[in-house]
């Protein structure tokens, strides 16, 4: 039998060969990778003092505005408009040839005055029978009264279907006119004169810049103030020294997802001695009487605060980085902008606006959004 003795440099040798195997195999082992940011919707608090006047810029646009079309194809016949024609409503901007839709007015009504005639006869030739009847019932048969009724009903229906088609054609007829339906000005035509054109293809703009409309992107925090506005002024920058009142005409009551803001129209006059053209940018000087709650604190939305441990303190999610902090917040009533801080939050400081519940203490995030609270 055959021993074989290891010396001691071979033993050293040997442990450093398991102890640098051991060593590759555990890096072969990655470490595992962090837990992505979590994804919140968040609100930057704003300075409730600089509320009650804000400054949007716009651009321009007329109040009413068409891009006009047929209902019907056809060869165009007569285009008396060009660019720069002022039109009154109801005055024809373009027609069509109507001689086709006039060929079938004219068939459909033939059609229409033999139903008539043949409902007119078959209307008295059952009044004929019926009357028989009721004078001798052995004059004529109930059968033959019978059939004398369908077929003055089927005569009926015959009339009531054959208006129904003049009524379709005379409709089609007057489609081949294309009638201004307000007054106002041709800014662009897209076909020519005895050009075939087809159903609601565009021939031409029609737009009326008496009034004119601006729509705002406004924040999520500022929209709920829209009842409380005093006044608007709207100053352009090609008209220098101008500036023009405005009214609110529409709330948006649907923030875009791509910028968390609310669309809000108003509408102004044309002022005199300058004109507002289309398509100018301007900026809408917006004046508002806040609520007293509003000038003397902060507000954030209800979905913002969450309760510890002790449910009589209320707290929100500071976001520093892309980290979240607990803070205890002092709370006052809940308004229509949301509820109202004592304490606790600083103007400029970003908070975790929904979904508190699902985060933790140092927790990582993302924003998906940054709006402004106040």
């Amino acid at each position: 039998m055959t021993i074989n003795y290891l010396t001691s440099g071979a033993k050293v040798a040997l442990s450093i060969i398991s102890a640098s195997a051991l060593l590759l195999a555990s890096c072969s082992q990655e470490a595992p990778p962090p837990a992505p940011p979590k994804p919140v919707k968040t609100l930057q608090i704003g300075d409730p003092a600089g509320l009650s006047e804000s400054s949007f810029p716009g651009l321009a646009a007329a109040a009413l505005e068409a891009n006009m079309s047929f209902r019907v194809s056809g060869p165009l016949v007569e285009l008396p408009v060009k660019v720069g024609n002022k039109v009154q409503a109801g005055s024809v901007v373009a027609r069509v040839d109507p001689n086709d839709f006039q060929v079938v007015l004219n068939n459909t009504q033939s059609v229409l005055d033999a139903a008539e005639a043949a409902a007119r006869r078959a209307d008295a030739d059952y009044q004929r029978l019926y009357n028989a009847q009721q004078e001798d019932a052995g004059a004529t048969s109930q059968r033959a009264v019978d059939l004398a009724l369908a077929v003055r009903d089927e005569s009926r229906a015959a009339v009531s279907s054959a208006r129904a088609t003049v009524q379709t054609a005379t409709d089609r007829l007057s489609y081949a006119s294309l009638v201004a339906p307000f007054n106002g000005e041709v800014v662009e035509t897209y076909v020519e004169n005895f050009e075939t054109v087809i159903a609601l293809q565009p021939v031409l703009r029609l737009v009326d810049k008496t009034n004119i409309e601006m729509t705002l992107a406004i924040p999520e925090n500022l929209i709920g103030y829209a009842d409380f506005v005093t006044d608007i002024s709207v100053s352009f920058d090609a008209l220098p020294g101008t500036e023009v009142t405005a009214v609110i005409s529409e709330i948006g009551s649907e923030a875009s997802q791509a910028t968390r803001t609310y669309p809000l129209t108003i509408t102004m006059g044309q002022p005199q001695g300058v004109e507002i053209l289309p398509g100018m940018a301007g900026q809408a000087r917006v004046q508002a009487q806040l609520p007293a709650t509003v000038e003397t604190g902060l507000h954030v939305p209800p979905t913002a605060l969450f309760a510890g441990t002790d449910t009589d303190h209320s707290y929100v999610w500071i976001i520093e980085g892309d980290i979240v902090t607990r803070r205890e917040v002092e709370t006052g009533d809940l308004t229509t902008t949301g509820v109202l801080i004592t304490s606790g939050l600083n103007p400029g400081e970003l908070i975790v606006a929904a979904g508190v519940s699902a985060l933790v203490e140092g927790q990582r995030v993302r924003n998906l959004d940054v709006g402004d609270a106040q």
